[in-house]
């Protein structure tokens, strides 16, 4: 009994110095002592709840870790991986969008300049100088027709547009109304605008003007029953204008005027341009 008793001591020691080396606790259940039974060394859990250690250790299911119920966290890219077409673009040298070139300060029309045959040929005479610079020599009699010009005149700016646009087959010309007594500030813009695209594009723009009204050499100009003219170049960034007036013959028949004086003098009627 006693060789027995030393033989379990023995065990129980080298169980325990093998706890001691894994750091575990160590609790022992039944009698050692007692005489037909059996000692069971059982091992707790190092962290498990007091009242377990103490009881029956063996009998309780060993400790597990819950199995991981969503997927392992990864870096996710904020955005979808380019193509390899799409990082050689990327890669490529780009050049900076072109850009339209500024219009000149100055430009001038080359035309061919009539003076009106008549009293009331103003606007035939002003649309036929606009189309010569297009290359078109027509009379001022067959403009005429196309505008519906009586002895009263022609109608309106309207009129220049659409016959502008039908002897030169293009629809470049629009029709600018200036309705009020005097031009807007944005009005005048707009014509000193017009003038550049259209002069810049190689088009005259015919005015419909009623009034009276002062060119850049203190020339005095008066139609108050109205009249047409031809804008053929500006300068000054469009700010001036030089103007062919077919009711004067001769070398005057040209003069440059500001735009705003211009604007102001077709108050009322209107442009193509």
């Amino acid at each position: 009994m006693s060789g027995r008793r030393n033989r379990l001591a023995l065990a129980s020691a080298a169980v325990l110095a093998a706890a001691a080396s894994t750091g575990v606790v160590l609790a022992s259940t039944g009698s050692p002592g007692a005489p037909g039974t059996g000692s069971t060394v059982a091992v707790a859990e190092v962290g498990a709840p007091v009242a377990d250690q103490a009881g029956a250790a063996a009998t309780t299911a060993p400790r597990t870790t819950a199995p991981q119920t969503t997927a392992p966290a990864t870096e996710t890219p904020t955005t979808a991986p380019a193509s390899k077409a799409a990082k050689v673009a990327k890669a490529a040298p780009t050049s900076a969008p072109s850009k339209r070139p500024a219009p000149p300060a100055t430009k001038l029309l080359d035309y061919d300049f009539q003076t009106q045959i008549n009293g009331w040929y103003c606007g035939p005479a002003a649309t036929r100088i606009a189309l010569t610079v297009r290359d078109k020599q027509p009379s001022q009699d067959s403009v005429a027709a196309d505008l519906g010009t009586t002895t009263s005149g022609t109608n309106s700016a309207q009129d220049t547009t659409r016959v502008l646009n039908k002897i030169i087959g293009t629809d470049f010309y629009r029709t600018t109304a200036i309705p009020g007594g005097a031009a807007t500030p944005a009005q005048m813009d707009r014509l000193q605008a017009d003038v550049v695209h259209a002069v810049t594009s190689g088009y005259a723009v015919v005015v419909n003007i009623a009034g009276s009204a002062t060119d850049l050499d203190g020339g005095w100009h008066s139609y108050p029953g109205g009249h047409y003219l031809t804008v053929v170049g500006y300068r000054d960034d469009g700010r001036t204008v030089k103007i062919a007036d077919p009711a004067i013959p001769g070398e005057d028949s040209n003069y440059w005027m500001s735009t705003i004086d211009l604007a102001n003098w077709a108050a009322t009627r209107g442009y193509s341009s």
